[in-house]
């Protein structure tokens, strides 16, 4: 499979949307979870870390999850996730982790994702009960956020209430979902959402 991602991985944390966006979602989530320090968390499409460096030290472990092998080289790299976070470079719907985590957390990885209904088991199977999914990604948006033939993007954003109706038949409760951020590119708003939902005790 090719990495979609290995010609930009190098300056991925340099990038103003990336990191407007993470800023974003940890503040998102700093207002709507509180995180435990014996938390372990799988960070679904990780990427270089920007949010795994950011909740890194309020929780026990993270499991980084990414298919592209160049963006996970960048996040071990970082001093401040060395014996903390766990790098996975593989595709968990068709090679699962074979442990538990309490949280999912994710920025911008949804739309990247065919299958979203497959997604959303697959991520309920690798929580533990009474577990977490706290995922972010686009509203709906018009196809013009990514540049025209963009390889590996299968969504132009989602509508809160049908992904909503997806969570909930993979077996979630209690799905809320907020506005995170707003991205602005070329005099154009993208807002940002952030969804949570729990696995049953």
């Amino acid at each position: 499979m090719a990495d979609l991602f290995e010609d930009k991985a190098d300056d991925w944390d340099e990038r103003p949307v990336p990191t407007q966006i993470s800023t974003g979602v940890v503040g998102a989530l700093r207002r709507t979870l509180t995180f435990e320090p014996d938390w372990t968390v799988m960070d679904f499409g990780a990427g270089t870390g920007l949010l795994s460096g950011a909740i890194a030290p309020d929780v026990d472990k993270i499991f980084a999850v990414d298919i592209s092998q160049a963006m996970l080289a960048r996040l071990v790299e970082k001093p401040a996730l060395a014996g903390k976070v766990e790098a996975f470079c593989q595709d968990i719907m068709h090679t699962p982790l074979d442990r538990k985590v309490d949280l999912v957390v994710s920025a911008m990885a949804l739309h990247h994702v065919e299958d979203t209904a497959a997604l959303m088991k697959t991520l309920f199977e690798h929580l533990e009960p009474g577990g977490r999914i706290a995922l972010a990604d686009l509203d709906r948006e018009e196809g013009d956020f990514h540049p025209p033939g963009a390889e590996g993007v299968f969504h132009h954003g989602f509508d809160r209430e049908a992904l909503g109706e997806v969570i909930a038949r993979a077996g979630f409760g209690e799905t809320r979902f907020v506005t995170a951020t707003e991205v602005h590119k070329e005099d154009k708003a993208y807002p940002v959402f952030l969804v949570t939902a729990r696995k049953p005790s």
